[in-house]
This record gives structure tokens, C-alpha cells and sequence, in this order.
């Protein structure tokens, strides 16, 4: 059984995970982590669907996000603490336009510190939190598309569909480096994960009513 479930913004992905677990009382998985700030769609597998979550976790995914421009945080998010601050220069619609055609296509991404990966069986935010830094090789990701919009003067809402296991909070400090100032992500919303989309999500509460 596969279940598309709404994370909110206020949880991690491992403890709606163990929500899960505990109405149904079965083994439960997750096609990848959503950050604990961010919210939407989290596909979770049941009992022997968990086998299926390894080609599930391949599908595309879309995000929308909120970019603040002029600060720049050490966890590349609100959650962290500001690192740097710079003007923000005028952006035109033109400049948006070529900012959003460069990053389309393959790409290297480097992996942020502040990340669920694991070098040598200990996750990198572990590490982050001690200020300890080590190099990680870059991963190749497609940037499928993306649309980049004005909010204010120093925000912008970004759209995009990418391959698995893109950092969408390195893409928006990219952007905003491409812009000529830096910035951080407000908030992030996964939007969809193939073809199971956050219209179509259920709360724990909702899930918790259906299983039973």
C-alpha cells in the first residue's frame, strides 16, 4: 500500500513516519526526506509496498519555494543564522528570464552541510552542528524547469521540477548568486512526487480515519 501523505511544516519526515507506524502497526518507508521546515507531499509504503519506494523515490519532483534575497543563513534556510549580508540590487524581468533559462538542464550540485546524507554512517547536519565542514563530490541533477517570480523587493517564489535528490536550498542560493546578491529559503512546499501531488494528500488525522 502506498499512501501519499501531507508533512507539515512543523514535524520531521521521521516522526510522520512513526505516526504512521503506530496506527498501523506495520513497517512503514519514505521515498526522501523533506526537510523539517518545509511541508507537502511525503509517499510513504506499508507493510511489503515498502519495496516499491526504490522506484518511487526516482520520480521527478516539483517544489515551490520562497526566496529571500540579502541575507544568507549557514543552514541555507530561516532555520539557520546569518552568515552574510549584501544589497539587493534591481532586478529587471529580463535578468529573472535569463536566470531561470541558465539553470535549466544537467547540473553539479554540491551537498549543503546541513543535509540528511551520511558520510561514513553519520548525517551531515550531525556534523554541521559542530561546525565540523568536509568536502562532499558534487551530484549530478536536471533541472527540468523553473519559474522564478517577484514578491517584494527582496523576495521572489520559485517553481521547479527537478530529478531526485536536487537540494532546492542550493539551487535558491544559487539564484540568488546569479542575481548578484545572496539569500536564503522562507519556506518550501513539495508539490508533487510523479504523479502523487499534495492535492491529493491526506493528514495524519485523515489518514488515521481511512486506515481504520
Amino acid at each position: 500500500m502506498i499512501y501519499n501523505i501531507y508533512k507539515p511544516n512543523d514535524c520531521s519526515s521521521f516522526s510522520v513516519v512513526n505516526q504512521v507506524k503506530k496506527i498501523t502497526n506495520q513497517k512503514v518507508g519514505h521515498s526522501g526526506t523533506l526537510d523539517p521546515f518545509a511541508d507537502g507531499v511525503l509517499v510513504l509504503g506499508i507493510g511489503k509496498s515498502t519495496k516499491l519506494l526504490s522506484d518511487i523515490i526516482q520520480f521527478d519532483k516539483t517544489y515551490e519555494g520562497i526566496l529571500n534575497l540579502g541575507k544568507k543563513t549557514d543552514s541555507m534556510d530561516l532555520t539557520g543564522k546569518v552568515i552574510e549580508e549584501k544589497d539587493i540590487p534591481k532586478i529587471t524581468s529580463a535578468q529573472l528570464k535569463k536566470c531561470e533559462d541558465s539553470f535549466l538542464g544537467e547540473q553539479l550540485q554540491r551537498t549543503p552541510m546541513f543535509s540528511a546524507r551520511k558520510i561514513n554512517g553519520v548525517r551531515l547536519y550531525k556534523l554541521a552542528r559542530k561546525n565540523v565542514e568536509i568536502k562532499t563530490n558534487p551530484k549530478l541533477v536536471t533541472i527540468k524547469s523553473l519559474s522564478i517570480e517577484p514578491l517584494s523587493s527582496n523576495s521572489l517564489k520559485i517553481i521547479v521540477t527537478c530529478t531526485s535528490g536536487t537540494y532546492i536550498r542550493v539551487l535558491a542560493e544559487d539564484i540568488a548568486k546569479k542575481l548578484n546578491t545572496v539569500g536564503h529559503l522562507t519556506k518550501l512546499t513539495r508539490l508533487s512526487v510523479g504523479k502523487h501531488h499534495i492535492d491529493n494528500s491526506l493528514s495524519i488525522d485523515r489518514f488515521k480515519n481511512e486506515w481504520k
